[in-house]
């Protein structure tokens, strides 16, 4: 039976058939492993994903985290998995051999974690403690590895990301949590954070918190902000544990979603005896923090691929097999048998605009983290900065779009169960409450447009804008002249040529002074521009595929006009009718949603400003 977290066979197709991954393996960094390694690892974390976190799901969600005598104390469902996830080295797959991580490639580590983040209130605790031991590999003195990494590698420690406070959620640089300086070179914090996730459980036995904080006497704004160490139990010399440090779990947020993430306020120094040592260098907090954030970003993504991605599967599965009504042919006979939903119209509709968006959100998370690993084995300066910027551009699109995204993916899903899907005796309901928070922390979305036309577009002078049109021209003009391709290529470039468009005319209203203007439209820009690399993406695959199914054409000697046998090898060949399928969702996605980007075009260069010249009154007496 086929999985309900994944296609796998998408998943392979992403990695072998477009982006090619196994090519890693021909750098010396990767020289140890194998495609067939690569399998293995794959097989694994479905075989783990289904047996041990699936069934974690819905328990979790019931049962949620609890508060007592200042412990949290998650699902008790959630102990065995965690034990398991971390004894199997999946917490560790992406960190150097030599502190006691795997190497593998980030692609190889976004795939196995494609099988697990549609749990996302279980991984989130050995993600933020990898996110956190990054941190400290990256910033740390030689004395805070060798005290911190092995536990948090292991997963032994926890870890965490502490920014928020009641007056500084999105503005950090308004914190008021201080940092006091010691004889001895360590310091002692005080202040309030908020909406920590996994910000304490009964998981570990010790949790490292980096902290941002300002130093007593630095200046305001973020650039007086400095980073900090904060363990729950002090860890000494040789490894153990000591004293607990003076920090309170004050309360478990209630969410609508996620419930077996412990989401937690915390008082720290509330004694005056909060001990903190400081990682990198004074007032470098945001730079540094900005490392974790952005892993984060990345991650917030998968979660939405990996939501919408459930909720596809579950809805497809369901489709094929609800019977209600009757097919088109026999609509006016009230004796006609019934027949599967899926065969509806409106309900197909609704499954391929799925996905669609599931083939584009899944080939868009793995190529982000492709750029990753053609950074690391970039063998010139000019290469290696290529793909870091198109790691850097295509972040906020990650968190953003794919949140976003995901959340209409499990809104529609819904919808296709109808009734049954609003009922909690269902999982859909739970899918959509669990993603909704993707789209809010690690930056609102409204941040991320601004963080893409603010920071990212600009970025060396706009020569990243300018490579990433440059690919997805490059892959325009591969598929052009294929005559199954090339009116689908035709609407993929306009929606190119369109983004650069709307790209140049947000530079033009930089140099006139219309700041404003890209402002105001951040937002559908960054949507847009989502729209055209999944378009993009989705060209790419149907590209590859179209080449496939051609193949096999030949192989079986079909002719490719010929309806009726090419409808007998869809049924015949499970290859032919996913390749077929690919085709699919681009030609679905250039008729039915590329043409959203042209309006959007449309909106941005009518310079409206309406969201800031009505009066505040007006919105509501």
């Amino acid at each position: 039976m086929a999985s309900v977290i994944l296609d796998e066979r998408d998943q392979r197709f992403v990695l072998y058939e477009m982006l090619n991954v196994d090519k890693l393996c021909a750098y010396e960094k990767y020289a140890e492993y194998s495609k067939d390694m690569f399998d293995m690892i794959m097989t694994e974390a479905q075989k783990f994903a289904e047996d041990e976190i699936l069934p974690t799901l819905a328990e979790s969600d019931k049962t949620g985290c609890r508060l007592e005598d200042g412990q949290v104390y998650v699902p008790e469902c959630f102990h065995r998995p965690y034990k398991l996830f971390c004894e199997s080295g999946w917490n560790a797959m992406s960190f150097p051999v030599e502190v006691g991580g795997q190497g593998l490639p980030q692609s190889v580590k976004f795939a196995a974690h494609d099988w697990f983040s549609h749990n996302f209130s279980f991984v989130s605790y050995p993600g933020l403690a990898e996110g956190a031991a990054h941190l400290v590999l990256t910033h740390g003195t030689e004395d805070q590895k060798k005290r911190y990494l092995p536990g948090m590698i292991s997963g032994e420690f926890g870890g965490t990301m502490c920014l928020t406070e009641a007056n500084a959620g999105t503005d950090v640089g308004n914190l008021n949590t201080k940092a006091f300086r010691q004889p001895d070179g360590t310091y002692r914090i005080k202040g309030t954070k908020m909406f920590i996730t996994v910000g304490d459980s009964d998981l570990v036995t010790n949790v490292i918190h980096p902290v941002l904080a300002r130093i007593e006497g630095d200046p305001p704004g973020t650039g007086g902000i400095s980073i900090f160490l904060v363990p729950k139990y002090l860890v000494n010399d040789d490894g153990s544990l000591g004293k607990r440090n003076d920090f309170e779990i004050a309360k478990i947020e209630e969410k609508m979603g996620i419930h077996g993430s412990a989401t937690c306020l915390i008082n720290f120094g509330d004694n005056g005896e909060c001990y903190a040592e400081l990682l990198g260098e004074e007032r470098q907090g945001m730079k540094i923090m900005f490392q974790m954030m952005n892993e984060a970003r990345i991650s917030v993504g998968m979660q939405g691929l990996c939501s919408a991605s459930i909720a596809y599967l579950h809805a497809v599965n369901y489709a094929k097999e609800r019977l209600q009504g009757s097919s088109l042919m026999d609509m006016k006979n009230p004796e006609a048998p019934r027949v599967p939903i899926i065969q509806h119209p409106d309900v197909r509709r609704m499954l391929l605009w799925m996905k669609s968006a599931v083939d584009s959100m899944r080939a868009l998370m793995y190529y982000a983290a492709f750029a990753v690993d053609m950074e690391t084995v970039a063998r010139d300066d000019a290469e290696k900065d290529k793909w870091k910027g198109l790691l850097e551009l295509l972040t906020p699109i990650c968190k953003a779009y794919c949140s976003d995204v995901a959340f209409k993916v499990t809104e529609i899903a819904i919808q296709v169960y109808g009734g049954y899907g609003f009922c909690s005796e269902y999982p859909l309901e739970q899918f959509l409450r669990d993603e909704k928070i993707a789209s809010i922390y690690e930056g609102a979305n409204g941040i991320q447009a601004l963080d893409l036309i603010g920071r990212k577009l600009p970025m060396k002078k706009g020569t990243y804008f300018m490579t990433l049109l440059g690919e997805m021209n490059a892959t325009v003009s591969q598929y052009k002249d294929k005559p199954e391709l090339s009116a689908l290529a035709e609407g993929v470039q306009g929606a190119v040529n369109a983004l650069g468009d709307a790209g140049l005319f947000f530079a033009m209203c930089g140099k006139e002074g219309k700041f404003f203007v890209p402002i105001s439209h951040a937002y559908p820009f960054l949507m847009m521009m989502g729209k055209v690399v999944s378009g993009w993406l989705l060209l790419w695959q149907a590209g590859v595929a179209n080449d496939k199914l051609a193949d096999l054409c030949t192989a079986k000697g079909i002719d490719r006009t010929d309806v009726q046998a090419m409808a007998q090898l869809y049924r015949d060949n499970k290859d032919a009718a996913f390749y077929a399928g690919k085709i699919s969702s681009l030609k679905y996605f250039v008729h039915n949603v590329l043409p959203e980007v042209d309006a959007a075009v449309k909106s941005i260069k009518s310079e409206d400003l309406s969201v800031l010249e009505i009066a505040e009154e007006s919105f509501a007496s």
